[in-house]
C-alpha cells in the first residue's frame, strides 16, 4: 500500500504557493505542479490510458419501426391526446398493463404528475400526510405538495436503500393518508411489509416505479401491489417515449377518475366495456355524452395528456423491451459475481422475493475505509476510465432540486414548520449518499460480458492507486478553497 503522508504534505505545500486558482487558470500553475508531484500511476484521471476507450451502447434505441409509427401519426392528423385516448394511446396503455401483469393503465405527460394524480384520485389533499423515502428523486416528495398534502420524509433500509418499513411505521400519525415507496436501482421495496402496514392503518400505497419497468416481486409486477403504480417514460428510462408517464390504477373507476383529471375534467369516452350488459350500457352512455358535446365532469382537471406521437413510440419500445430486460438481468448476475471479489465493495442485499430484477440504474456500496478511496473520487476516476456512473441522488432533504421553502406554493407557505429540512437527520440515507453509493448506467448491461469486465478492471485499477487518488483530491480541495 502506498503511504499518503509524504504526498499529502508535498501537495499541501504546493497548494500554498502560486496564485489562487480560478476557472480560467486552473489548468496551469498550481494544478500543473500538483499533477507533476503525483507518484507514477496509470489512472486515466491523471492522463493514463483509460480501460475503455469506446463508448457503451447509445440510448434510446430507434430503427425504421419508430419512423414508421411516427409517420403514421403525422399523416393521421391525430397528434395530440384529446379526446383521450387516441388509438395509439389505447393500444400502448393496454400493452403496458399487460406487461406489468394487471391494473388499468392511464397515460400522462410525465412520471411526476402520475403521483400527483394518484393522490387526487384517492382524494388525498390539504394537510394530509404522505410518507416518502429520503433516497429518491425530488418528484416523489414534490407530488404530495402539488396535491396539497405534506410529504413526511423517512429513512431507508441500508441493505436495499429502499424505504424502511420500520421507519414508515414510526412516522404514522392521525393525519397520515398514504405511502409512496420507491423501487430504487436494482432493488424493490418490501411490498409485503408495506402493504401489511397500509392495511392495518387504512393507507393508500402509490408505488414509484420509475426504476422498475418489468420488475417483479413474488412473480407479480411492480406497480400492481399498491393501489397505484407510477412509471416514468423520460428519455433516460429503460422504457422511454422521450417524455411521458404511466399510472396503473387498481380499479377501472379510479382509472376513469384519473383520465378525467388529466383531460380537463372530462368524462372518459373510450373505455372498453367492463361487462356484458352493464358494459354495453356504459359504452352507450359514454357515446351519447360525447355526441351531445356536454360531458359531465368528475373534478377540476387539467391537461396532463400524453400525445399520440409518444404513445406510438411506446408501442415499438415494448416490442424491444423483453429482450433488453433479459439481457440486462443476465449481465447483472455476471457483474455481481465479479464485484463480490473486490475488497471494499458491498452488494445491496438481494431479496429472494424479488423474482425479476429489471432496473434503470444499478447501485452498489463502497466502504471507503476498505476500498481506499471515497465514492466521490472513485466515481470521477471511473468516468475517466470510460465507465458511465454517478453518485446518484442526494438525500432529498439535502437536494438542491427540492426547495419547497423557497416557493410560494400553498402547502409550504401554510405549514412552514413542516419544511425545516436542515433539521432532519436520516443517517442511512445520508451515509448512502455521502459516502457509499455508486450508480452504474444501464448501458453497461447492454454491452455484453466485455462491458462488465471493463467495469471490474477499472475498479481494480482505481483501487491499486486509491491512496494517490485520495491525496490528490485532498490537495486539490485545499487549492480551491478561498
Amino acid at each position: 500500500m502506498i503511504s499518503t503522508s509524504n504526498i499529502s504534505r508535498e501537495m499541501a505545500a504546493i497548494a500554498q504557493t502560486g496564485s489562487q486558482p480560478t476557472p480560467d487558470n486552473l489548468s496551469a500553475g498550481p494544478l500543473t505542479q500538483l499533477m507533476s508531484a503525483l507518484p507514477p500511476n496509470d489512472l486515466a484521471v491523471f492522463g493514463g490510458q483509460p480501460v475503455r476507450s469506446h463508448p457503451y451502447p447509445a440510448w434510446p434505441i430507434s430503427d425504421e419501426r419508430d419512423e414508421a409509427v411516427v409517420t403514421e401519426v403525422v399523416r393521421s392528423g391525430r397528434w395530440g391526446g384529446a379526446p383521450y385516448p387516441g388509438p395509439y394511446s389505447a393500444a400502448f396503455a393496454k400493452q403496458f398493463a399487460a406487461m406489468q401483469g394487471g391494473s388499468v393503465a392511464v397515460l400522462m405527460a410525465n412520471g411526476s404528475v402520475t403521483m400527483e394524480v394518484a393522490l387526487r384520485v384517492a382524494q388525498i389533499g390539504w394537510g394530509d400526510e404522505v410518507i416518502v423515502p429520503a433516497y429518491t428523486f425530488q418528484a416523489t416528495a414534490a407530488a404530495p405538495i402539488a396535491a396539497g398534502a405534506i410529504p413526511v420524509i423517512v429513512d431507508v433500509d441500508p441493505n436495499t436503500y429502499c424505504i424502511s418499513p420500520a421507519a414508515i411505521e414510526a412516522a404514522i400519525t392521525d393525519q397520515t393518508r398514504a405511502i409512496i415507496p420507491v423501487h430504487l436501482g436494482a432493488q424493490m421495496a418490501d411490498m409485503d411489509a408495506i402493504m401489511a402496514i397500509a392495511e392495518r392503518h387504512n393507507l393508500i400505497v402509490i408505488e414509484d416505479c420509475a426504476h422498475a419497468h418489468g420488475a417483479r416481486w413474488r412473480g407479480q409486477g411492480a406497480g400492481t401491489f399498491g393501489h397505484f403504480g407510477s412509471f416514468s417514460l423520460q428519455s433516460s428510462k429503460i422504457l422511454t417515449t422521450g417524455e411521458g408517464g404511466v399510472l396503473l390504477c387498481r380499479t377501472q373507476a379510479w382509472a376513469d377518475r384519473a383520465i378525467s383529471l388529466i383531460d380537463c375534467g372530462r368524462l372518459p369516452v373510450a373505455t372498453e366495456p367492463a361487462g356484458p350488459q352493464a358494459g354495453r350500457f356504459d359504452q352507450l352512455l359514454r357515446q351519447f355524452v360525447q355526441f351531445r358535446g356536454h360531458p359531465p365532469v368528475f373534478s377540476l382537471g387539467t391537461n396532463y395528456r400524453m400525445t399520440e406521437f409518444q404513445a406510438a413510440l411506446g408501442t415499438v419500445a415494448l416490442e424491444r423491451f423483453g429482450d433488453q430486460m433479459i439481457q440486462r438481468e443476465a449481465m447483472l448476475s455476471y457483474l455481481e459475481k465479479k464485484l463480490a471479489e473486490i475488497p471494499g465493495v458491498r452488494l445491496l442485499k438481494p431479496d429472494p422475493r424479488h423474482t425479476r430484477r429489471s432496473f434503470y440504474r444499478y447501485i452498489f456500496a463502497l466502504d471507503p475505509n476498505i476500498f481506499g478511496a471515497a465514492h466521490e473520487e472513485v466515481c470521477l476516476a471511473l468516468h475517466a476510465e470510460g465507465i458511465p456512473c454517478s453518485q446518484g441522488y442526494p438525500a432529498i432533504h439535502r437536494s438542491a432540486l427540492f426547495q419547497p421553502q423557497l416557493s410560494r406554493l400553498p402547502v409550504p407557505s401554510a405549514f412552514p414548520e413542516r419544511f425545516n429540512l436542515g433539521e432532519l437527520t436520516l443517517p442511512e440515507a445520508e451515509r448512502a449518499c455521502d459516502r457509499e453509493a455508486i450508480w452504474l448506467d444501464e448501458a453497461i448491461f447492454r454491452a455484453g460480458p466485455q462491458g462488465i469486465d471493463d467495469v471490474v478492471a477499472a475498479l481494480t485499477k482505481i483501487q491499486q492507486s486509491a491512496a494517490i487518488l485520495t491525496a490528490a483530491k485532498d490537495a486539490f480541495l485545499r487549492m480551491i478553497q478561498p
